[in-house]
């Protein structure tokens, strides 16, 4: 078999062999298959698609490029959660205490942020002596003591998807449904859970910007995830504005810790017990969503939530006088109220600008090696469908860098407004099964 034909094939738009995915993947990995010809492929995979089959076995190879977590010492269903990442999306540092507290548990891998989006390891190393990277057995161990634990993704896991995903962020094939889906399923079915809830962002800050996308990809993986016999659901959620008040690392985990207090904003707590309810039906926990729902409102009013938020920072060596009392957390040198110039109700809040502009305060990075800032971020005192007066605070910003003038302008371009009242937005617009 050479590698030439299996290009020539899906360029002239012919269904790939199982035979001609597994050759691939196997020689990309072992170094046998050059980038550039690995580049021609992904490129007409990203022009001509491939059909269930070829993601299913796309998928597959993947998955048994490395190694697989073996879960089965974990007592009960293991459930995921994963997100196709946003701006303000601390989502799994909320749920993971909340569907915790009520006996789940969680066994989850997570990423870090780049660019416009944050990643929730990033969030957690905010908090001083956080440890992400745990060995194997104590990942089991904790999950089994306290129901949850949230760690990097180890080296041995999915190496093929590591060598794929660099290879296609510098060769314009990322914006593919069956290379994004195989990418993200391989990963989490790699990881060993039971159950899967798939948060899928769509709007100006997502990855799929509008409804029919990302209706399409939830659909593919939900599909992937039943080739593999997994419990895997999908919720469209809106990312046309940050999700929250907080975007930033240490502004999102207090944000975080007060949602699991009660205290949340109105959007991150319906979004929380929402995708909470739906984990705690697939943990056999509860049988309806309103069961699950009720259940978790009780633990964040009981304090179990948040209790088990400190539970597992201490399990993961972190400070927990931080959780405790946040005012601990390192400030901003420099914060400032940005003001509207403008009067009206608040018809948009580009999520993708916002993020950006965090990125710039040093909140997020650009590029893999850059350092962040963990205090830099924004706080959203506005949000859509609220009414702004000239002089109201929009948002106030924290950074370190004293530049901050040369650019702070660029961030009316984000705030759109509008005379009449703008109705209400959902936050969850469909669930996938």
């Amino acid at each position: 078999m050479r590698m030439v034909e299996i290009i020539e094939h899906k360029r002239d738009k012919k269904v790939l062999t199982d035979e001609e995915i597994k050759f691939f993947i196997s020689n990309y990995v072992k170094g046998e298959i050059p980038d550039y010809q690995a580049s021609s492929l992904l490129m007409a995979i990203l022009l001509n698609g491939m059909n269930d089959h070829e993601t299913f076995i796309l998928t597959e190879c993947m998955l048994h490029s490395g190694d697989v977590m073996d879960l089965s010492k974990i007592n009960g269903v293991k459930v995921d959660k994963h997100s196709t990442g946003g701006v303000g999306d601390k989502t799994s540092l909320v749920l993971g205490p909340l569907v915790a507290s009520c006996g789940a548990k969680l066994a989850k891998m997570s990423g870090r942020g780049l660019g416009h989006t944050g990643g929730t390891l990033d969030k957690m190393e905010s908090i001083p002596g956080m440890k992400i990277n745990i060995r194997e057995e104590d990942f089991i161990n904790q999950v089994n003591k306290i129901g949850m634990a949230i760690v990097g993704q180890t080296g041995h896991l999915v190496p093929a998807d590591k060598k794929l995903y660099a290879l296609r962020d510098v060769t314009g094939t990322v914006d593919s449904i069956p290379l994004i889906a195989s990418s993200i399923m391989s990963k989490k079915l790699a990881s060993g859970s039971d159950a899967i809830l798939l948060d899928v962002k769509v709007g100006d800050g997502a990855f799929m910007k509008t409804m029919q996308d990302a209706e399409k990809l939830a659909n593919t993986m939900v599909s992937i995830g039943k080739y593999f016999k997994k419990d895997v659901k999908a919720i469209l959620t809106d990312m046309d504005e940050p999700l929250g008040n907080a975007v930033g690392n240490t502004l999102e985990v207090i944000e975080a810790i007060n949602t699991l207090k009660g205290n949340g904003p109105k959007d991150l707590t319906e979004l929380c017990l929402k995708a909470g309810s739906i984990m705690l039906m697939q943990a056999k926990i509860v049988d309806s969503l309103t069961e699950g729902e009720e259940l978790l409102k009780t633990k964040i009013k009981s304090g179990e939530a948040f209790n088990k938020f400190v539970e597992f920072v201490q399990a993961q060596h972190g400070d927990i006088s931080y959780v405790l009392d946040t005012e601990k957390f390192q400030k901003a040198k420099y914060v400032y109220n940005f003001t509207s110039k403008e009067e009206g109700y608040l018809k948009r809040i580009k999520a993708f600008e916002i993020g950006e502009f965090a990125m710039n305060l040093g909140a997020g990075r650009e590029k893999i090696e850059d350092k962040i800032d963990y205090s830099a971020g924004i706080l959203l005192n506005k949000k859509i469908g609220d009414y702004v007066k000239k002089g109201d605070i929009l948002c106030t910003i924290y950074t370190n860098k004293d530049n901050l003038n040369e650019f702070v302008n660029k961030l009316y371009s984000a705030y759109e407004f509008s005379n009449e009242k703008i109705s209400d937005r959902k936050i969850i617009y469909k669930i996938i099964s």
